[in-house]
Formats: structure tokens, C-alpha cells, sequence
């Protein structure tokens, strides 16, 4: 429980209610973009160091996605409500995900928690987390926020785009699964 990659993932976890402070409370941006920053080197290091370090573990499995979904979420909903994305945008991405955890237990049913992480919804997990830094350096006057605006869009776009096909395969794969695995049955005792 206690390796690196863990606390790495621990310490992304805390920035989360930190950086919604910071671009609600102050609209301290240059130091809300410094925290999205931190978050997703340490997102990259975190997976790094775990098979570096021979150090992977289930807890490890858990935080980690959670604590990018967590940023995801509290990064579209910050920038929903200081007006730097639409609506449309805010509520797409956890749409998507009430559509993953409602196939759970579907899953269950045939004794799988999880099916694996897809290579799309790493790609489209990467866009994002690129694009919305972009976005909130965006929401300003002069040539580098319009840079960051254009290029903010295009990895939102395309992250946009991927999460929800990646969540289309996984749910294809879930409907496979359920057609051709056997359900399993609970023993009750007692």
C-alpha cells in the first residue's frame, strides 16, 4: 500500500478539492494550470515508477484512475462554471462514465469487476488532460491564449471524441462477454 506510485497518486487525489478552490475561490489561474500540471507529470510517473520499481498493486490500480477521473470531472465542472466551456462539454464526460459503472454489475454477473483498460480510453484520457490546461490558459487576452484556446479545442475535441468510442468498445466487449460467458451463481450459506 505504501509505495511511491501510491503516495504520488494520494497527492493527486489531494489536489483535487485544491485546484477547484483555486480557480472558484481566487480564479487563481496560473497556479490552478501549475497544479494541472504537477498532476499529470505525476500521473505519468506514478505508472512509471510502479513498473519501474516492481511496485504495481491493486490499491495502485484503483488510485490511479480514480484520481485522473476525480481531476477530469473537477476540471470540467471548474471550468463549466467560470464559463471557459460549455455545458455540453461539463456533462459529457461524466455521462460517459455513469454508462461505464452501470455496466459493473453486468459484469459481475459473470465474475469480473473490470474488464482492462483500453488503449482508446488511455489515449482519450491523455488528450484531456492536455486540453483543459490549454483551455483554462485559454480564458485570457493576447496570441498565447488564443494558441491555447485553438489547441485546447483540438485535444478536447479528439479526448471527447476517443472517451466516448473507447466507452462504445467497452461496452461492446461487456455485451460479448455476457453473450458468451457462463452467469455465474452465488451460494448462499446459512
Amino acid at each position: 500500500m505504501w509505495t511511491l506510485p501510491n503516495l504520488l497518486s494520494l497527492i493527486r487525489l489531494a489536489g483535487v478539492p485544491v485546484f477547484l478552490w483555486l480557480v472558484l475561490g481566487p480564479e487563481a489561474d496560473g497556479w490552478a494550470l501549475g497544479l494541472l500540471v504537477v498532476s499529470g507529470i505525476t500521473d505519468f510517473l506514478d505508472g512509471w515508477l510502479a513498473r519501474k520499481l516492481d511496485q504495481t498493486s491493486v490499491v495502485g490500480q484503483i488510485l490511479d484512475p480514480v484520481a485522473d477521473r476525480l481531476y477530469i470531472l473537477a476540471v470540467v465542472v471548474g471550468l463549466a462554471l467560470r464559463d471557459v466551456i460549455p455545458w455540453w462539454t461539463a456533462v459529457s464526460l461524466p455521462l460517459r462514465d455513469a454508462l461505464m459503472w452501470g455496466l459493473v454489475p453486468l459484469l459481475r454477473t459473470r465474475g469480473y469487476s473490470s474488464l482492462p483498460v483500453h488503449f482508446l480510453g488511455k489515449a482519450a484520457t491523455f488528450n484531456l488532460l492536455y486540453a483543459f490546461p490549454l483551455l483554462l490558459l485559454g480564458d485570457g487576452e493576447g496570441i498565447v491564449a488564443t494558441l491555447a484556446q485553438v489547441f485546447g479545442w483540438a485535444f478536447a475535441l479528439w479526448g471527447i471524441g476517443l472517451y466516448w468510442w473507447a466507452g462504445i468498445l467497452y461496452a461492446w466487449q461487456v455485451r460479448r462477454l455476457l453473450a458468451t460467458t457462463e452467469r455465474r451463481t452465488t451460494v448462499r450459506h446459512g
